[in-house]
């Protein structure tokens, strides 16, 4: 009914008896696939709604600091409120991989260093989407009405198939 196909027609469909149109195949795939995508996992469903993060202006230092108090690997950086970039471990390795000292990088503002920011999506966000995204970023941030209302890692992903 939802797809506008008769049970009659899915009765002789199923049985092998007839074989629908392209555009029966298709209402009945698309409302399938809508189905499936209602039940899925939101993002409000995973988010972790306490946010760490630091500012742009404040030293490395103190990323270091809330990473490691937190177990995080990476952090959103803002500025006051807006969301400038991140900022993770591995950057800061890199810098000291490549030969800025650790006395000097802890002293330097956090801009000076950031990565591009966390992608932002909505709060009705689906599950395949944030997964897609994970595939690329390390963490996701969860807008409701433009605020930060949360944040969703790759191991809050994991989490899904614990529950």
């Amino acid at each position: 009914r939802l797809a506008g196909v008769s049970q009659s027609m899915i009765a002789k469909v199923e049985a092998g008896k007839t074989q629908p149109s392209y555009l029966k195949t298709k209402a009945i795939f698309d409302t399938l696939e809508r189905m499936q995508r209602e039940k899925e996992p939101r993002a409000r469903d995973l988010l972790t709604s306490t946010v760490y993060s630091v500012q742009e202006d404040e030293p490395v230092s103190r990323a270091v600091a809330i990473m490691n108090e937190m177990g995080f690997s990476q952090l959103p950086v803002l500025n006051e409120k807006h969301i400038v970039g991140s900022i993770a471990e591995r950057v800061i390795m890199d810098r000291i991989v490549a030969g800025t000292s650790p006395r000097q990088l802890s002293i330097m503002p956090v801009g000076r260093i950031m990565t591009e920011a966390f992608p932002q999506i909505d709060e009705k966000t689906p599950l395949s989407l944030i997964s897609a995204l994970l595939q690329y970023h390390s963490a996701v941030l969860v807008m409701k009405r433009g605020q930060l209302s949360g944040i969703i890692t790759k191991a809050d992903l994991l989490k899904v198939f614990s529950d």
